[in-house]
């Protein structure tokens, strides 16, 4: 995969752990991704999932973050998924949306998907900015689609991006 205009992604590997825990330690990530009361074990099975590819995201010559996709190989169904983290020591420098846009590009151009799905929290407007950048458009609200670290659930908003449409 190719480097970012402002990132620089590589596969994630047991030595990120602690960064990776530490970043989704952070209330806003937390209250986005949650965990429970050991964060270096679920990010250690995360990146053990057979079935989800994780790179860290490298900014300045540190880790500030991770983004994930998974497949779905159905080929009457084929499409990817990603999902991405970011140390809030680097919001609001277009990270998110260069990440995002670097892995859209692999997905599609290296692996060859006509459509990629990501799926913020409905309440999650910067998120759902960053993605917008990058050409991701509203689906629909999943309803009560996630629980949150306090237990309530609460509304996802789906939103898909086809080949033509990334920027």
């Amino acid at each position: 995969m190719e480097n970012g205009t402002l990132v620089r992604l590589r596969p994630a590997t047991p030595e990120d752990v602690a960064a990776l825990a530490v970043i989704r330690s952070a209330p806003e990530v937390y209250r986005r991704w949650g965990g429970g009361d050991d964060l270096a074990a679920d990010v250690a099975e995360s990146l053990a999932d057979p079935d989800t590819e994780v790179y860290v995201i490298v900014y300045e010559e540190r880790v500030v973050g991770a983004v994930q996709w998974s497949e779905e190989a159905d080929p009457g169904y084929r499409h990817a998924g990603i999902d991405i983290y970011l140390s809030p020591t680097v919001h609001g420098r277009g990270l998110g949306a260069d990440t995002v846009r670097t892995v859209a590009r692999h997905l599609i151009h290296d692996l060859g998907h006509h459509r990629l799905v990501i799926d913020p929290a409905a309440d999650n407007e910067a998120a759902i900015r960053c993605y917008a950048k990058v050409g991701f458009r509203p689906v629909g609200v999943m309803r009560r689609y996630e629980r949150g670290p306090d237990g309530s659930w609460h509304d996802g908003l789906l939103m898909d991006l086809l080949a033509e449409d990334l920027t």
